[in-house]
């Protein structure tokens, strides 16, 4: 198999705006069978979603095809001149800029944490779109505690000398919360946050993303997303929760079953905020759902 089947086709597209975007594709596209479109988190791209895509382009019963999209200034797209649109209504609409362009009309959509925020402004912008919504460790309330130490993590982010120091970074500031990773999955997680930049390693994202982080006021209520959320109730959600997370809490997936009829829930042990989505028990249940997705009368 070659590095381009195991780590998707990166290909590119052009935002409303003008900017130059990517995503990565994984498989090809089969009629009759939902594409799941994923979105990553904040400082995050396509790349989380790299042993997700080759669970499913290989081993999915059945197989599917698998669209990651790094919104602007992550990953392989562009960065904008203008931080201030680092901001998930036009991530959003980055999003729809993705599907127009790659042909993909309806999807099991796949958020981890802002991605997951996305998601439920996607279920208003454009609920056709949507076959079904898994949300990665986030909800309507996002806890605090969780942003405080995201915001402090990216404040304080730097290049590492050596891609062994970025595992070992990780594994010092997310080893708490993340009790059940072997090696492997550690190197995944520092090959998504950091690429190569000659001899040197870089942060995988424009340095002025952290000027939107700095903006969040922690002082003030944090905006919930419910009536995000309940767009939603008409589709199937599955929602996954990290067993240690500190952004998405155990109350908030209570309320989410109480508002949507026929949420799935599932917890994944030793895993904090935001699962990787790499083990074969939780890709497992992403399939179910996806098929659950587009079999007719969920």
């Amino acid at each position: 198999m070659s590095e381009t089947d195991t780590r998707g086709t990166v290909v590119h597209f052009t935002a409303q705006d003008g900017l130059t975007l990517a995503a990565r594709i994984f498989g090809d596209h089969h009629p009759g069978r939902l594409p799941i479109l994923c979105l990553a988190g904040l400082s995050r791209n396509s790349k989380d979603f790299i042993g997700l895509g080759a669970f499913f382009a290989q081993r999915g019963q059945p197989t599917r095809q698998i669209v990651a999209v790094d919104y602007r200034g992550r990953g392989h797209s562009d960065s904008d001149p203008d931080w201030t649109r680092y901001s998930p209504l036009v991530e959003a609409r980055d999003v729809l800029a993705a599907a127009e362009a790659l042909g993909v009309h309806k999807a099991v959509l796949v958020g981890t944490s802002r991605g997951g925020i996305i998601a439920m402004i996607l279920g208003a912008l454009r609920p056709g779109l949507m076959a079904g919504i898994v949300l990665n460790d986030v909800g309507p309330v996002i806890e605090g505690t969780g942003l405080a130490r995201i915001k402090k993590y990216l404040a304080a982010a730097s290049a590492p000398k050596s891609f062994d120091d970025a595992v070992e970074r990780l594994k010092r500031a997310a080893g708490p919360q993340f009790t059940a990773l072997n090696d492997s999955d550690w190197v995944a997680m520092a090959d998504g946050i950091y690429s190569e930049d000659g001899q040197k390693l870089k942060l995988d994202f424009d340095p002025a993303l952290i000027n939107s982080v700095k903006a969040i006021d922690l002082e003030n209520a944090i905006p919930t997303l419910w009536p995000q959320f309940d767009s939603l109730r008409g589709h199937p959600v599955l929602s996954i929760r990290g067993a240690n997370s500190d952004v998405l809490s155990r109350e908030t997936v209570r309320e989410m079953m109480e508002r949507h009829p026929n949420l799935e829930t599932v917890t994944v042990p030793g895993q904090g905020h935001a699962p990787l989505l790499r083990d074969d028990a939780t890709l497992s249940r992403i399939a179910a759902f996806a098929l659950r997705c587009e079999t007719p009368h969920h």
